[in-house]
Formats: C-alpha cells, structure tokens, sequence
C-alpha cells in the first residue's frame, strides 16, 4: 500500500520537500498529499531495464531524439500532483520550450512526452485508475501498464487473472482506447509500431 504523509502541499513545497529526502526512497504527490511509494520488487526493476534497453535501441535505429529519464518529474497542468513514471520517454526536441526542465528536471507540457509506462506493483490502482485518468487529461499520447504480476483486479485484467499488458492511445476525441496482451501477443505500440516483442518477453524481462 502507498503511504499518505497526511498533509496537503503544493506542487512547488512539494519539490522543495524532494530536495530534502533520502534518493533511494520514492515520493509521489496525488492532489497535494505527499504518497511514498512502495520499494519495488527485483522483477519490477529488470521489467524497467529491458524495456529501456529495448527502447533505447530503438530511437538510435529510427533516428529519433527521444532519450528515457527516469528522474523527470510530470507536473499535472492545474492539479497539485507529479509523478515519476518508470519509463519517462522524452521527445529531446521539445525540452528548449519547458521552463521547469534545465533546473528542475520538471516536465509540464505532453509534447515532450510520447510515451509513458508503469510496471504495476501493490498500488495497481494508482496506476489503472489515477494516472490512467491524468495521463490522458494531459494528452500524452501512449501509455502502458504492465502487470506482470497480475495485481489488477478481474474487471481489468480478466477471470481468472493474468498477466497482462495494457497499451493505451489517445484518440482524436482526447479519451484513451486501451488493448490488452498476454502471453505470446506481439505488443502493438502506435509509437514504436515495428517493435518485435511479446508480452511474455516482457514478463520475463527477456528475448
């Protein structure tokens, strides 16, 4: 379960408050509470790692200036909350025009986010629910929940439960429309759409 420090902040108090905390441990704010999240588990940080390796690969073999931060933090427009996602995939190009980037390593604007992804661990409703509600008010255009573990509840994973990824893309009309993959699926990311992998490639943070 996150845990709830139980007092309201601003988005800025709340930057402030990260300079003064221990790095290894990770903090969150949800609408101005302070959330400190959980300590991931070994399986969740090499998910993390492959995915990175992999899309790492393939912005050097597109040609893209994208790069992966796993320290920037997304500033909801409007809202006092700022996430860390696990997979922050920036759009290089876009960083001159965010005025927090440069000393902060804030990000405010959803061009310079293309992608995001969260690797489900015991808060799976934070990742299903809230971030799934705020990632697409912000309008950033795809993101994945990868539930390895399968967490989520039946309603959104199935009956009986499994191991699931779920890739969202924004539609024209602003809302997300959402696929699931499981087991040898090939992953189809609007993104990334030559990607070769599966979802149990993934899961097991392997080719």
């Amino acid at each position: 379960m996150t845990q709830s420090l139980q007092k309201l902040f601003t988005f800025d108090k709340f930057v402030e408050f990260l300079q003064t905390q221990n790095e290894n441990i990770c903090y969150e704010l949800y609408d101005g509470n302070i959330i400190q999240m959980p300590q991931p588990k070994g399986k969740h940080e090499e998910i993390i790692a492959f995915l990175a390796a992999i899309l790492g690969y393939e912005f050097v073999r597109l040609k893209l200036k994208y790069g992966i931060s796993n320290k920037g933090l997304v500033q909801l427009e409007n809202k006092q909350s700022g996430y860390f996602p696990d997979i922050l995939v920036l759009n290089l190009s876009n960083l001159i025009n965010e005025p927090r980037w440069q000393e902060e390593s804030i990000l405010t604007q959803r061009e310079s986010i293309p992608l995001v992804i969260e690797v489900v661990s015991t808060n799976w409703r934070d990742d299903y629910y809230k971030k799934f509600a705020d990632y697409e008010e912000m309008g950033i255009k795809e993101y994945w929940i990868v539930d390895y573990a399968a967490l989520g509840n039946k309603v959104l994973i199935g009956d009986p439960k499994q191991a699931t990824i779920t890739i969202y893309s924004l539609s024209d009309d602003g809302e997300y429309r959402g696929k699931q993959f499981r087991a040898d699926d090939r992953i189809e990311s609007p993104t990334f759409p030559q990607l070769n992998l599966t979802a149990q490639q993934i899961f097991s943070a392997s080719y």
